[in-house]
């Protein structure tokens, strides 16, 4: 076991023997009661791919998300 310190921005360092051992760059963290858990993972995009939307590129989906995002702007600021 480690002692580890927390830095003033919330970073933690987890020891270089771990890290060789779990050989990993991502990390999924979670509570569990009081208890901090930290998993390895091998990818993000495939904790993304629920998200995905096929058939569109990227740019669509970008334009798409800009004009959701004024349409909620406007309407947020429509009574103010």
């Amino acid at each position: 076991m480690h002692v580890t310190k927390m830095t003033k921005k919330g970073q933690i360092t987890i020891p270089a023997e771990y890290r060789k051992k779990l050989k990993s760059e991502y990390y999924l963290v979670e509570i569990k009661d009081d208890e901090i858990i930290i998993k390895p993972f091998s990818s993000p995009a495939g904790s993304l791919k629920k998200y995905a939307r096929k058939g569109k590129n990227i740019e669509k989906i970008l334009e798409e998300e800009k004009e959701v995002l004024g349409e909620a702007f406007v309407e947020k600021h429509k009574n103010s």
